[in-house]
């Protein structure tokens, strides 16, 4: 027994050190509502409200909350259309967010703000070409003294009193580095009952050096360039249910993530001001993804529950994750045609 317990502590804090110094390619942000993460997941979304001028929006994903190292992830962000008048059927978008994101019980803690901008321009009547980028600044801290190495164990358990090696290779708790991300997208709509989005971006252009350990310990590690590609739907059925189909592919390093799935809208009222959201997701080999929301005219909550399908889910039922996102879309006018032009089905039309 005292061998298993060695070996998992031991293992829980090796996972630990992997993140903390990256050569196990840490996690990067993730959340399973991509679709309501549109700066996130490629910043050519900046400005792109199909049916509003602006929208501010909170996500929160608390993810593995009893497993070994949890998350806690926030995020923050807000973009809004401007100069729609300056360009011949196009426009900009300029938007930020801020992310915060919690590992274990407070040992890992990242901070990034971004600032992110993109141009969309109509092709024709029926398409829309988009291009952005967004630059920000990460900032990552430990607290030391919540940590244990494996060269601390005495045989009975972790004693910190034990001179490290791995610890005396830390330059900082705090570290901070320069990002950024660059996408395009295009957008389809060939009738006001249906619409397709897709768009490609990548994440961490710059590979910025992401590392507590100084230097001359060995520890470079530059942070691995991510990938992004998206598309979406919305199909109107009819004056009652909009289906929005949508899949989701990222790389980084030797890790992907492939998430697949379809929620649909129910009008509650003839004018759509009230709606009931409701739908499911895959995530390849890792879980299933079910969802449910409300809308009220501008403002639209969604939760959402991650259900390990992976076979760790047997010896830590803690993986599951949930998440929770509310946004709010406005108008620059009390008029709501004035001036804008509703992209996308909805049940105003």
């Amino acid at each position: 027994m005292m061998n298993i317990c060695k070996y998992w502590k031991s293992t829980c804090r090796g996972l630990l050190l992997l993140f903390i110094t990256g050569t196990g390619y840490a996690q990067d942000l993730h959340f399973s509502q991509f679709f309501n993460s549109p700066l996130t997941t490629n910043p050519a979304n900046t400005g792109f409200i199909p049916t509003a001028d602006y929208r501010l929006g909170a996500h929160y994903r608390d993810q593995w909350s009893n497993a070994f190292v949890p998350y806690k992830t926030l995020s923050i962000s807000g973009d809004f259309q401007f100069l729609r008048n300056k360009f011949p059927s196009g426009w900009m978008g300029l938007g930020g967010m801020i992310l915060q994101d919690v590992a274990g019980t407070g040992s890992l803690r990242s901070t990034k703000v971004y600032l992110s901008t993109a141009y969309h321009q109509m092709i024709g009547v029926a398409g829309l070409l988009s291009a952005g980028f967004n630059l920000g600044y990460a900032g990552k801290s430990i607290d030391l003294t919540k940590m244990t190495f494996g060269d601390q164990w005495n045989g009975k358990f972790f004693d910190q009193k034990i001179n490290s090696l791995d610890l005396n290779n830390i330059q900082n708790n705090t570290i901070g580095y320069f990002d950024m991300q660059v996408g395009m997208n295009y957008s389809y709509f060939p009738t006001d009952d249906i619409y397709f989005h897709t768009g490609f971006s990548v994440h961490h252009v710059n590979k910025p050096r992401e590392s507590f350990f100084a230097d001359a310990s060995g520890y470079e590690n530059r942070i691995s360039q991510r990938s992004i590609l998206f598309a979406d739907a919305m199909i109107k059925m009819n004056d009652w249910v909009i289906l929005s189909p949508s899949m989701y592919y990222t790389a980084q390093a030797k890790a992907s993530e492939f998430v697949i799935g379809m929620h649909a809208n129910y009008n509650l009222a003839d004018d759509g001001d009230q709606q009931l959201l409701g739908g499911i997701y895959l995530r390849s080999r890792e879980s299933v993804i079910p969802m449910v929301g409300y809308q009220w005219r501008n403002f639209k909550f969604t939760f959402s529950y991650d259900v390990s399908r992976s076979s760790l889910k047997y010896t830590n039922p803690g993986l599951a994750s949930s998440e929770m996102y509310l946004q709010f879309d406005g108008v620059y006018s009390t008029n709501y045609g004035s001036g804008k032009q509703s992209l996308c089905p909805n049940f105003k039309n």
